[in-house]
């Protein structure tokens, strides 16, 4: 079986863990700072707050940033659902607008149409596979709206729009290292900002509200990273450009391979760099086609099946999105992680045409 996701850990994340076993501080401590400062630079942002995961990274950035009971976030219906519940975990409420039907990120036309009937507090804009969502028009709205604007970066370490990097556009953003992801530290996410009182805020909440060693002067969550993910996530940062490239060039031999199919591939439009967390295909006949890949070795992915307004725990949301509904039962992901060899991608492009072609 071709796996649609295959972490890459090897020697140097070993030898890391290693030294951070060696100087005894396995939880948070110089590790996780060393991480932090790496990630920032990644992203040229100032400030960076290492945690657990990426919803912990979400929750707590809508925390620091001021957002809870009485406010309400617009983000997408169409992403994984931390999006969505993390609004929800910091008291706050979200809506939806609908999504652009070729990149499957918030269509600022319709992000506009519901700010023109209601008020709302701050956008949350998920780049959603590894590309960039349409930021610069997003953060456009924000300013001409005075509200918030977040990223969710989690699917994009290394993404940029117009050359520059996502989480450099939102006041602040956030990433996962969930294994799956573009790059790991087993379990882990992050917060950045250009914004000090947010990162400060930030730190202090996921430490237990904690201004001393014992002096707490909020209500906080233990959200923080260990040294050991830290480790993990600073040799995985030094291989993301690799990564990243390797994930690329799959891209680029699948779209050239299935071009000429009844599929529809991936787009990168003008100015943005794509990075492929998820090489996602569309077919009006996607349980067939998934079916088949499976029979053929090939393992996929549906990135999402279901609609987050159409979850039942938002039973008590109503609300309409039809281009991200027809999205969510057309979307296939195949493999395009860096562990790819030029026999599976062959394997994997091979077995699409098959089927949509009729040739078996």
């Amino acid at each position: 079986m071709i796996p649609i996701a295959n972490p890459d850990v090897g020697r140097e994340e070993l030898d890391l863990v290693e030294s951070v076993f060696e100087s005894g501080m396995l939880a948070d401590g110089p590790e996780v700072r060393r991480f932090e400062t790496e990630f920032a630079e990644l992203c040229d942002s100032t400030h960076a707050v290492a945690t657990s995961n990426g919803t912990t990274a979400l929750h707590t950035a809508m925390v620091a940033l001021g957002l809870g009971p009485g406010d309400t976030v617009l983000t997408t219906p169409f992403s994984f659902v931390a999006s969505a519940n993390a609004i929800r975990l910091a008291g706050a409420t979200p809506i939806f607008a609908d999504i652009d039907p070729e990149t499957y990120t918030l269509d600022p036309d319709s992000v506009r149409s519901v700010l023109a009937d209601r008020d709302v507090d701050a956008i949350l804009a998920v780049h959603l596979y590894g590309l960039p969502a349409k930021i610069d028009e997003l953060a456009t709205i924000a300013d001409e709206h005075d509200i918030t604007l977040i990223e969710d970066a989690a699917q994009a370490h290394g993404a940029s729009y117009n050359g520059r990097p996502v989480g450099t556009f939102g006041d602040a953003a956030c990433f996962s290292f969930y294994p799956t992801k573009n790059m790991t530290t087993g379990e882990g996410g992050i917060i950045v900002t250009d914004l000090e009182e947010v990162a400060e805020q930030a730190a202090t909440f996921i430490n237990h509200g904690r201004s001393d060693t014992y002096a707490h002067d909020q209500l906080g969550h233990n959200f923080r990273m260990t040294s050991v993910a830290a480790a993990i996530g600073r040799a995985q940062l030094e291989k993301l450009a690799e990564f990243t490239d390797r994930r690329r060039q799959n891209a680029a031999e699948l779209t050239e391979a299935l071009s000429d199919s009844a599929v529809v591939t991936p787009v990168e439009p003008s100015g943005t760099k794509h990075v492929y967390h998820q090489y996602t295909i569309r077919y009006e006949d996607r349980d067939g086609l998934q079916d088949h890949l499976d029979d053929v070795g090939v393992g996929t992915g549906v990135y999402y099946p279901t609609c987050i307004h159409n979850q039942p725990v938002y039973d008590a949301v109503t609300h309409s999105a039809p281009v991200a509904e027809k999205a969510a039962s057309e979307v296939l992901s195949l493999p395009v992680h860096p562990g790819l060899s030029a026999d599976d991608l062959s394997t994997i492009s091979d077995a699409v045409l098959d089927y949509v072609r009729g040739d078996c």
